[in-house]
């Protein structure tokens, strides 16, 4: 099997991501980060499955991009409740995919593999610019300019990103078709003390329209259902 690194934060996106990595025969090894979020719910979900949904290996990247701030997810900002909006929401982490298929890069490096992993979705999601089609092109032509081994001619990163083109639904029905327990996942934004999804931020709202659309219930616990 052919080794990939694969971003993996635990989430509904990241874990059918590595799902598919694994079902197009790579070796999968997950890479999570403990950014300075503003909960820790599904990065405890990271830590506890990854090896169970597959992973070869996983690495936890601790870095603190409260310093930095700028997002709802990093600093003191409210998470917005309203319902999925046209604009970039404050949720937005500056740079932050940027970042993180940055640490990614580096690994593949070291591994010696030159594939990535990413989850991004550019169709029911919140309008983040770093998950756009023309942005993962833009970082794989910097992947290939950037790194020893592809200026050597060791290979050609590629950053494959199996979700960008899906809605919630596909991508839910693609995951349990491979096997996936979604109840292992956490999305929530915003979730209680003990760990419950708050069902109202944007990414409560667009799971919970995924699994509706995919006619399966979504098997986590909320303390209001936006879809009910």
């Amino acid at each position: 099997m052919k080794k990939a690194v694969v971003l993996y934060s635990g989430g509904l996106d990241s874990t059918t991501c590595l799902a598919i990595a694994r079902a197009e025969g790579f070796e999968p090894f997950a890479m999570s980060f403990a950014y300075g979020q503003r909960h820790q719910a599904e990065l405890a979900a990271a830590r506890k499955h990854a090896r169970e949904v597959g992973a070869a290996d996983h690495m936890l990247v601790e870095i603190d991009l409260r310093k930095i701030g700028g997002s709802a997810l990093t600093s003191g900002i409210e998470v917005p409740k309203e319902g999925v909006g046209s604009d970039i929401p404050v949720t937005y982490v500056p740079a932050r995919n940027t970042i993180f298929l940055s640490f990614a890069l580096g690994w593949a490096e070291v591994l010696g593999c030159f594939d990535i992993f990413i989850g991004v979705n550019a169709l029911d999601y919140s309008g983040y610019p770093d998950c756009r089609p023309e942005y993962i092109a833009a970082f794989e032509i910097l992947a290939n300019l950037a790194t020893k081994a592809a200026v050597e001619g060791a290979g050609k990163y590629r950053i494959h990103t199996p979700l960008i083109h899906l809605t919630k639904a596909e991508i839910i029905r693609r995951g349990l078709a491979l096997g996936v327990d979604y109840g292992k996942t956490h999305s929530c934004y915003d979730p209680t003390p003990e760990g419950l999804a708050c069902g109202r931020c944007d990414s409560c709202r667009l799971r919970l329209k995924g699994f509706a659309e995919a006619g399966v219930k979504d098997p986590v616990r909320y303390v209001v259902r936006c879809d009910e």
